[in-house]
């Protein structure tokens, strides 16, 4: 007699960050997630949204790299 899988399902929150660098979009990316693992368990996925810089005087003093992160809900 086959048995049946039992089905899990999971829910999933999303926020937005924004990570700051004054190196790269990947590091003002990284220093986001970094900072979330901190406090924020089971993070899954992150997918930048949006990329911009700071200026000042017409150059670069920081970049700016806006992303949405997913992390496992728990009522925990």
């Amino acid at each position: 007699m086959a048995t049946k899988a039992k089905k899990t399902s999971s829910v999933y929150k999303v926020i937005e960050l924004v990570g700051t660098s004054t190196e790269s979009w990947e590091k003002a990316a990284a220093s986001a997630v970094s900072t979330a693992a901190k406090t924020l368990r089971d993070l899954r996925i992150a997918e930048v949204v949006d990329m911009d810089m700071q200026l000042d005087k017409g150059k670069v003093i920081a970049y700016r790299t806006k992303i949405k992160v997913s992390f496992k809900y728990s009522k925990e």
